[in-house]
């Protein structure tokens, strides 16, 4: 079983567009997601395990702090941005994983040009954030949103958390 480097899969934008090209010259799928992972969950993990399953090489975009506080609140996040990276930089199924400065990932999206694009089935193309969803759908980007696991949210868990102590 190959060991891996965290440290090494975590990246800048422009290493992720490197391996980006990388990919598109090797006849890869290159695959990008993003979120806040906070705190990291069975949703997430089944998430990013389906997401990986969908192509060749999957690269996480992480929310900075700064814009997980915008989305979230001014108590998240819980962990900081690169301990969230190191986390899922740890999983054998991420091959890469940048912070990005948020709080939308559209210019991202420009630059990157993934061939696929994942998010969780609590989504819908409705839903999407409008810059987003226009990025993606200029770039001609596959968009797939899969499983969604039931209960299994970074919010339930802090609420469940604060209930009990």
């Amino acid at each position: 079983m190959r060991s891996i480097n965290p440290e090494e899969r975590i990246v800048t934008l422009d290493k992720a567009a490197e391996l980006r090209e990388q990919a598109l010259h090797d006849g890869k799928r290159f695959i990008l997601t993003n979120g806040c992972f906070d705190l990291l969950h069975r949703g997430h993990l089944t998430y990013l395990r389906e997401s990986a399953e969908t192509g060749d090489f999957l690269c996480v975009a992480v929310n900075s702090d700064a814009s997980v506080r915008e989305l979230k609140g001014d108590d998240r996040p819980l962990n900081p941005e690169y301990d969230r990276a190191y986390a899922l930089a740890s999983l054998r199924c991420v091959d890469a994983v940048f912070v990005f400065p948020g709080p939308r990932l559209a210019n991202e999206i420009t630059l990157l040009k993934p061939d696929i694009y994942t998010k969780a089935g609590d989504y819908s193309i409705d839903s999407l954030e409008p810059t987003e969803k226009a990025a993606l759908l200029d770039s001609g980007v596959d968009i797939r949103f899969l499983s969604f696991v039931s209960g299994k949210s970074t919010t339930s868990l802090i609420e469940r958390m604060r209930s009990d102590g």
